[in-house]
């Protein structure tokens, strides 16, 4: 059976791929454009902080409340962009139907 590391290892090249088209497309809105590439932020900050954990602590990251809730705030950034984004898109698609 995959280790859960190594599904997480591999979870990122699709993921990549989707940023690849969906960059491409054009259609995406930029601020929520910019949300799906936090993501990759919120990736790069968990991978050194789990690492941390494990080290400093000898718990895994969910274990560590300070570093766990400062990684996922960059998820949760992430988050707020993409919502922004296509709330940002509805609006204004709205004002070119009135």
């Amino acid at each position: 059976m995959i280790s859960k590391e190594t599904l997480f290892a591999l979870s990122l090249f699709p993921y990549l791929g989707f940023l690849w088209f969906l960059t491409r497309s054009g259609q995406m809105p930029r601020l929520a454009l910019i949300g799906f590439y936090m993501t990759l932020v919120f990736v790069g900050v968990t991978i050194p902080a789990g690492i941390y954990a494990k080290v400093a602590y000898g718990e895994s990251l969910a274990n560590v409340d300070w570093l766990h809730g400062g990684a996922e705030v960059f998820l949760t950034l992430s988050n707020i962009l993409i919502v922004l984004g296509f709330r940002q898109a509805v609006i204004q698609k709205r004002q070119v139907f009135k």
